[in-house]
């Protein structure tokens, strides 16, 4: 009987710059860069035992086992790591996400990231962090960036190479800037982010614009960042995010995944840059959620305000988290 363990922690990260589309829906190769800040509110822990005595993978989400085809999807991955490891043994997975799954909120995220890093400690792989995003991006694009804290890049890469396209750390996040998040609703989303990119890429006149859009964001936001100027970080933002909605809107047919409570999110974080002066910003993924880019100083205050529009459980207040790392095993 032979078994090796692997168990990690690793946080979600909420995208400043977008990644909406793939040129490779295979290798998950984006059509753009995007850019993220990783947060210490939304994790998942992920335990992945390589046992010899399996005759097939196990792979279980919140406790409860998965259907045929969700664990065929991660034996997918997993294959990844067992190509590269020079085993065939089977694996047992054991996933617990602490934030809502499918709901726009990064859970995917959070989710291939602990995996990545589970399967490279229980196959003792020893692969670097940078390696391990090109692999986690193959489960989804976003959990590449998942493998850093602070601010991070998932860099396009080139034409069809895998191993060009990769994350890494700009900046730690060590200043005063946090994350509220409004959560609208934390269903499963009816439309998949993979769905929905497709579905703009095929048939919206906007998605043209989109890559040299997010090219021209890309650079502004990394200046801000470097010099630690909120005020254009936050509009970048902002605006980014909308141009992405945007995308989806002029789809044919339309699609959004605004709900009437995320307008007045929308709404209500306006009103309180412009008229009582809190530097807020929000943005949303391909989901209801609103999450408000703010001053970790002002996060009280400005959640304090939102209570006029949301229930105090609506509200959760996110800072900037940290790279993945590994549980205590028993």
């Amino acid at each position: 009987m032979s078994k090796k363990i692997g168990y990690y922690r690793a946080n979600t990260n909420i995208a400043l710059i977008k990644y909406w589309g793939k040129r490779n829906k295979e290798l998950f190769l984006p059509m753009t860069s995007s850019l993220s800040l990783t947060l210490d509110a939304f994790y998942t822990d992920t335990k992945v035992t390589v046992d010899s005595n399996l005759s097939q993978d196990y792979f279980t989400l919140d406790g409860i086992a998965q259907s045929y085809s969700d664990t065929q999807k991660v034996s997918k991955f997993v294959d990844l790591f067992r190509h590269l490891a020079g085993s065939q043994e089977h694996v047992y997975i054991e996933s617990v996400n602490h934030v809502p799954t499918a709901a726009g909120l990064a859970s995917s995220a959070s989710a291939f990231s602990a995996l990545a890093c589970a399967l490279n400690q229980a196959f003792n792989l020893n692969l670097d962090q940078r390696t391990l995003s090109t692999l986690a991006r193959q489960g989804s694009g976003s959990a590449s960036r998942s493998l850093f804290g602070g601010f991070v890049e998932w860099h396009k890469g080139e034409g069809d190479n895998s191993d060009s396209s990769y994350a890494e750390q700009i900046a730690d996040a060590d200043w005063d800037i946090a994350m509220l998040v409004i959560v609208i609703n934390d269903q499963k989303k009816k439309i998949s982010s993979r769905v929905g990119m497709e579905h703009t890429i095929q048939t919206s006149p906007f998605f043209a614009l989109w890559p040299q859009e997010v090219e021209k964001d890309l650079a502004l936001i990394k200046q801000a960042i470097k010099d630690k100027d909120f005020k254009t970080l936050g509009e970048v933002t902002e605006h980014n995010a909308m141009k992405m909605h945007a995308t989806t809107i002029a789809a044919n047919p339309s699609l959004t995944y605004w709900a009437p409570a995320s307008i007045t999110a929308l709404q209500a974080v306006q009103s309180l840059r412009e008229d009582l002066g809190f530097e807020c910003y929000a943005t949303m993924d391909a989901g209801p959620n609103v999450k408000v880019l703010c001053r970790k100083s002002e996060i009280d205050a400005l959640s304090k305000q939102l209570l006029t529009h949301f229930k105090p459980e609506q509200l959760i207040k996110a800072f900037p988290g940290e790279a993945p790392r590994p549980l205590p095993i028993d």
